[in-house]
Parts: C-alpha cells; structure tokens; sequence
C-alpha cells in the first residue's frame, strides 16, 4: 500500500504524550487563511511511501516513544484523506510494537466511513477551527459541520480527544465565540485537553515560493494576555456547559 508523505519528524513533544514519531501526510480539503504548511494542500505532491519504508524509519527510534509513553502520530495536511493507509499503518505499528497511536484530525471527513481507522487510534487531536459556521466557511472554504459531527460521535464512542484551537486576533476572539466554543467542548465527554495555539507568521514564506498572496498579511500574533482572555472564556463556557448538565 502506497501514501503520499510530505514529511517526517522523529522527536516531536507536542503531538500527543511522550516521543513521538509525527508522519505529515500530503493533501488537505481544507484552505485555512493561516495554514502553515501549504505546501500539504495538493494530493499529488508529495513522497510516496510504502507501510514497510515508514515501520522501517520508526523502528529505528523506538527505544526513545516507548520509554517516554510516545508513539506515533499522524497528520498532515489531513491523514484522513489516505485513511485506508493510516489505518493499515496504525493496524500493523499495534500489532508489531503495541505502539500508542495519535490521529490529528480536522474532523471534517464523515466519521462514519471512518469508524475503522478511530478504533485503531489511541488518542484524536481534533482541530476546531472557528465554531460560528459562517466565520469558518471564512477561514476554511468548507462548513463547520463535519468538524462537530466527529466531535460528537467521538464523544459518544468513548474515544479520547485534545481539542486544537488556533487563536487568531480579529478572525476567532470574539468573546461570544470563544465562550460558544466553550460550551461545546464541556459538552463532549472524553476531553482530555484543550490546546490554544497562538497564531503565527512562520509558513508565510511557504506561500510566497508558491507565488500566493498571504490572506492575512497584517494580522500580528496574539499577545500573552490575549492568549489568557481566550483560554479564560473557553474554560468559562465549558463550566457552564457542565452545569447546564447538572
């Protein structure tokens, strides 16, 4: 079985728990504004790797993901374009190595097709980008709703979640939507984690040798206290969610 890859990252720490092995699939369906790695976009760019040359570059480390809690984790652009070749990759690395497995997802997929793949995968880092469906067709090209499906079904299926949110000032600080946000993810059982990441500047160069204007030139990175006043609605809106609840 043949993948797309556009990268690799033998020693990533953020990606999920411990050490981890972070396999960057190419091809996205979505065109977020502040996308970093745009060169993920195109399908037919890309490595192609076989299951055995990826098993072969992980084995090489595992020392390092099992003695940490690690493990491997895919990604991309979105690895649930290729999910028949994450979910074999996932089958074969449980079934060689009882390796952890971490999915970063936009959830935008339908996550019924794709109820194999999540029984194989350990733990989702699901990419919430904009939770009012008019601003994230702004941001993405597509609706939200996909996203909040695979959120729900995730919840409703036991699966264990980090929820991503990248924080963008002038396109996601409305106080409203930060707390909407909130109360959506307090709705959901089997959150572990919520990652704000603040937005930044640095896959810019990425759009310019592609010849791109960048959508938001201008827009500065959050500052601290900025980052602060979005974690403190999201955490007040998830409260509020658990009371309602009550």
């Amino acid at each position: 079985m043949i993948g797309r890859i556009h990268s690799v990252e033998t020693f990533g720490t953020v990606d999920g728990p411990g050490i981890r092995f972070i396999l960057f699939m190419q091809g996205c369906a979505l065109k977020c504004q502040y996308c970093h790695n745009r060169d993920t976009w195109s399908l037919n760019d890309g490595k192609e790797m076989t299951i055995e040359e990826v098993l072969s570059e992980i084995e090489s480390y595992l020392p390092y993901y099992r003695s940490s809690g690690g493990g491997l984790t895919v990604s991309g652009g979105e690895p649930t374009l290729q999910g028949p070749f994450v979910k074999e990759l996932f089958r074969q690395v449980k079934e060689r190595w009882d390796l952890h497995t971490t999915l970063d997802t936009n959830g935008v997929n339908e996550v019924t097709k794709l109820a194999d793949l999540y029984d194989l995968t350990d733990l989702v880092l699901l990419d919430i980008k904009h939770i009012n469906n008019e601003k994230h067709m702004s941001l993405t090209g597509v609706p939200n709703t996909r996203t909040l499906e695979t959120a729900r079904w995730l919840s409703d299926h036991g699966k264990k979640m980090w929820i991503r949110h990248v924080f963008v000032p002038t396109i996601n600080d409305a106080e409203e939507d930060l707390l909407e946000l909130g109360r959506f993810i307090g709705s959901l059982q089997g959150v572990e984690k919520v990652d704000i990441l603040p937005y930044h500047q640095m896959g810019v160069y990425k759009w310019e040798h592609l010849g791109e204007k960048y959508p938001l030139e201008g827009v500065p990175s959050p500052t601290p206290e900025e980052v602060e006043r979005a974690q403190r609605l999201i955490d007040q809106g998830r409260k509020e969610a658990v009371q309602n609840k009550q």
